[in-house]
């Protein structure tokens, strides 16, 4: 594919799509910051408050994907209980539940995929996936988000003539294209098994629905442990509940990408589509998942429709730790894996 535009016509592509930002090599200033100074509002809109207290006065509002500077990290004594954790910031303080904290850091681009289909993930805040049809030309879908993953088919010449990667939606079997620069791609030797030695049917996973707690076992002895969010207690009228059921189930297809949502297609960051969520498995014949979140950082309360939400880090090693064993070209890898206790 080699189809150009003006750079007139791509800046004001890129300003309808992204707004104000678009996390691109020109914008300079960025490139220094790092994890341990940004967050990005992952709704609608976030308070910031006075003090580190969402009983003191509220100043003004974030907005999603605005990306603010953190001065300090707080532990606040007015809680929540579950995640107490403020961010200093300007004018005041945000808690962390709807934000993400991220970084950005832009990667080289090989001149050709290693093999026909890589896993890589977001390395920055968000970037904005285009789409190009004959009829419409290129056009704003998803917006891809930090340690999103997705599966990478290709190199092509994007609308500004840098390499952009084309990446292929497993769940609508579509392809759209986002900046190379804009995502790492995985090594195989990434995705090795985690303790291979230990015989499968010894480990298991204790998900405590009471704690909101998961705890990975390699026979009586517990060799990981972490907060997670389940399923809401509540759903709306109508709909499959969203609380995590409970009993005894066995993780049966292990998914490193996973498009989640309504399966439209949209530019609207709002409408409920989320793609690329990242080391997905699944242990429930209704679609119920350990995965990674980007969306919330509020672990510890339940805010799913039913799956377990983790941090994406853990959700990685916990993809790697269970069975079926998956490889790095495995779109998605089936069979009578590692035994789960929902309690």
């Amino acid at each position: 594919m080699s189809i150009r535009l003006s750079r007139r016509e791509f800046l004001r592509l890129m300003g309808l799509g992204l707004g104000a930002l678009a996390f691109y090599p020109s914008v300079g200033v960025l490139q220094d910051a790092t994890q341990e100074d940004l967050l990005r509002v992952t709704v609608r809109s976030v308070s910031v408050y006075s003090q580190p207290s969402d009983q003191s006065r509220i100043r003004f509002q974030r907005y999603r994907d605005e990306l603010v500077n953190i001065y300090a990290e707080v532990e606040s004594e007015a809680g929540p209980a579950h995640n107490p954790v403020w961010y200093r910031v300007w004018g005041g303080y945000i808690h962390r539940a709807n934000t993400q904290r991220v970084r950005i850091q832009y990667n080289p681009v090989p001149a050709e995929l290693p093999t026909a289909l890589v896993l890589a993930e977001v390395t920055v805040p968000f970037t904005q996936a285009l789409r190009y049809t004959r009829a419409q030309g290129w056009q704003p879908l998803y917006r891809l988000y930090y340690e999103s993953t997705h599966w990478v088919v290709g190199i092509d010449e994007g609308p500004d003539g840098s390499p952009w990667y084309r990446l292929k939606d497993e769940l609508l079997e579509l392809e759209y294209h986002v900046p190379a620069v804009h995502l790492r791609l995985f090594k195989p030797e990434e995705f090795a098994p985690i303790s291979p030695e230990v015989p499968a049917h010894q480990k298991w996973i204790e998900v405590s629905i009471a704690r909101q707690t998961l705890t990975c076992y390699e026979g009586e002895t517990p060799v990981f442990q972490t907060k997670i969010s389940s399923g809401l207690f509540r759903s709306p009228p109508g709909e499959i509940p969203w609380e995590t059921p409970k009993g005894e189930f066995n993780i049966f297809s292990k998914m490193p990408s996973k498009h989640m949502g309504e399966g439209r297609l949209t530019g609207n960051p709002e409408d409920y589509e989320l793609p690329g969520v990242p080391w997905t498995c699944f242990f429930e014949a209704t679609g119920v998942a350990f995965h990674g979140t980007y969306w919330h950082t509020d672990f510890g309360t339940p805010r799913s429709h039913g799956c377990i939400n983790m941090r994406t880090a853990e959700a990685r090693w916990l993809y790697r730790w269970t069975t079926p064993v998956a490889g790095p070209e495995d779109i998605e890898k089936r069979g009578y894996g590692t035994r789960v206790v929902v309690i």
